[in-house]
């Protein structure tokens, strides 16, 4: 007898009040003598479930009763469809889990619960591009995550030849549409691309884990280090203020405001490099003022390249009278 067929016949008459042995067999795909096994079990249980005998009969819980699986409150339950409803447009296991979910809940919940669930839909594809799958990887990596045992991983850095090497997984994230493994190594915590994962197999050894390890400040500190590599040289520039916020939305937070000087706007940028801050602000063009002796003459040498590439045309010649 499985326990959570048992839970799902519970959630059912919580849904429906009252409901026959053939009914609940249909629903789980049992026959209808398991079926009546596992409503007897409950009542031996302790579950206050009763047959009614007779035309319109079933089995009903005593008094209408309702037992609350969930433990959530309106407002828990609200915020949880809130968050896991987009993610059942692309996972029809999160979106059964929901459905079960759902008849679990106090009947005055359920409503503003399935409201919430279809209020908001996730499109993971920019304009212009196609939908992005999850990585096939991903699947077998949270289960090794959930069942924490280790995974060996045939891994290739840029530049390099594969490596097998074996690793604790901790924790998967994905990052704008690209997906990181965070696991632990001798090494101490290391961050795998998905994309550069050639294979990976679940060896049966337990794995390790810090007791103190939460994903989100492991990839906070993933980030952190990250952006301050992507920061390592910075200019001063000077932003026609009415383009002040078209400037931050494209720099995010590699652009700091310095100083409002009325009509213009000084801002720090950041980059890895000299030359990255001068391809990342060459489209300006005249519109702004780069201060750093190093960006500036990378932005006239791109320019030059440019008129060499696309001389301008030759005036027309006027027509004489």
């Amino acid at each position: 007898m499985r326990a959570d067929r048992l839970v799902a016949t519970l959630l059912l008459m919580q849904a429906r009040g009252r409901v026959t042995a053939a009914e609940l067999a249909a629903e789980l795909e049992v026959s209808i003598a398991t079926a009546r096994r596992d409503l007897e079990a409950l009542s031996a249980a302790g579950v206050p479930v009763y047959p009614q005998p007779g035309r319109g009969g079933g089995w009903a819980l005593v008094g209408g009763a309702r037992t609350d699986l969930s433990g959530l409150t309106s407002a828990e339950a609200q915020a949880l469809f809130l968050v896991a409803g987009p993610a059942a447009t692309v996972a029809p296991e999160i979106k059964s889990a929901l459905r079960k979910l759902v008849r679990a809940l106090p009947q005055t919940f359920r409503a503003e619960a399935e409201a919430a669930a279809d209020s908001t839909l996730v499109d993971t594809a920019a304009w212009g591009e196609d939908t992005q799958d999850r990585p096939a990887l991903v699947k077998g990596l949270q289960l090794a995550v959930v069942k924490q045992v280790r995974v060996r991983l045939t891994y290739q850095k840029r530049g390099e030849a594969p490596k097998g090497r074996e690793v604790d997984p901790w924790g998967l994230v994905d990052k704008d549409g690209t997906w990181y493994f965070i696991a632990g190594t001798p090494d101490g915590q290391r961050t795998f691309r998905l994309d550069r994962i050639l294979g990976m197999t679940l060896t049966g050894t337990p794995a390790r884990r810090p007791a103190d390890f939460t994903l989100t400040g492991a990839w906070d500190e993933v980030v952190t280090a990250v952006e301050e590599k992507r920061s390592e040289t910075a200019t001063a520039v000077l932003v026609p203020t009415r383009f002040l916020k078209v400037f931050q939305h494209m720099h995010g937070r590699h652009c700091t405001v310095v100083e409002d000087l009325g009509e213009r706007t000084k801002v720090e940028l950041t980059a890895p490099t000299a030359l990255d801050l001068a391809r990342n602000v060459a489209g300006w063009g005249g519109l702004i003022e780069v201060e750093s002796p190093d960006v500036q003459e990378h932005l006239a040498r791109i320019g030059a390249e440019l008129v060499s590439r696309y001389p301008p045309a030759a005036p027309a010649a006027s027509a004489e009278s």
